[in-house]
C-alpha cells in the first residue's frame, strides 16, 4: 500500500511491537503491533495533530521553517530521540525534547511560545515546552529509535 501526503503535511509514525506473540504462542508466529501513533504536522495550519490507534488525543500549535527556510514534507519514522541537543548548526541553540525525523530536522521545545502558530523556525517543528515534554515521551514510550552515539 502507498500512502499519498499532501505537499504540505508532515507524518511522523511509530508502531510499538510486541515481541510476545512471536515468543509466547500464535500459529502464525509473527510479531504484532499493540501500539501506533502518527503525528500530522500541517505547515499551512501551523498545527501538529497526534493520534493514538487513530485516535486523536493531542493537537497543537506548532512553528514551523520561517521565510528563507524549508520544513520537509512526506512521512518519517523518527531516527533518534535527545532529552536535550543543542545545535551544531544554529550557534548551540538548545533544542529540548528533540525527536529527530529526517536528518538534522526535528520536533522540538522552544521558548518562543508567542511565535507558536505561525513560521518561525529553520526548519525544525517547533512545540510548546510541555507538549514537546508530552510528544517525546508518548514516541519513547511506542517506538524508541535505536539508541544515538551523538
Amino acid at each position: 500500500m502507498r500512502i499519498v501526503v499532501p505537499a504540505r503535511l508532515i507524518n511522523l509514525a511509530a508502531v510499538a511491537l510486541t515481541t510476545a506473540g512471536l515468543l509466547l504462542g500464535g500459529s502464525s508466529g509473527a510479531a504484532h503491533a499493540v501500539g501506533k501513533i502518527v503525528a500530522r504536522v500541517s505547515l499551512s495550519q501551523q498545527t501538529m495533530k497526534v493520534l493514538v490507534d487513530g485516535r486523536e488525543t493531542h493537537s497543537w500549535k506548532v512553528s514551523t521553517a520561517g521565510k528563507g527556510y524549508v520544513t520537509p514534507t512526506g512521512s518519517f519514522k523518527p531516527t533518534r530521540l535527545h532529552e536535550m541537543w543543542y545545535s551544531k548548526k544554529y550557534d548551540n541553540a538548545p533544542m529540548p525534547h528533540s525527536v529527530f525525523f529526517h536528518g538534522g530536522y526535528a520536533v522540538h521545545a522552544t521558548n518562543h511560545v508567542r511565535r507558536l502558530g505561525r513560521p518561525a523556525s529553520h526548519g525544525c517543528v517547533r512545540l510548546h515546552p510541555e507538549a514537546a515534554a508530552d510528544f517525546y515521551e508518548l514516541v519513547e514510550t511506542f517506538c524508541p529509535p535505536p539508541a544515538s552515539s551523538s
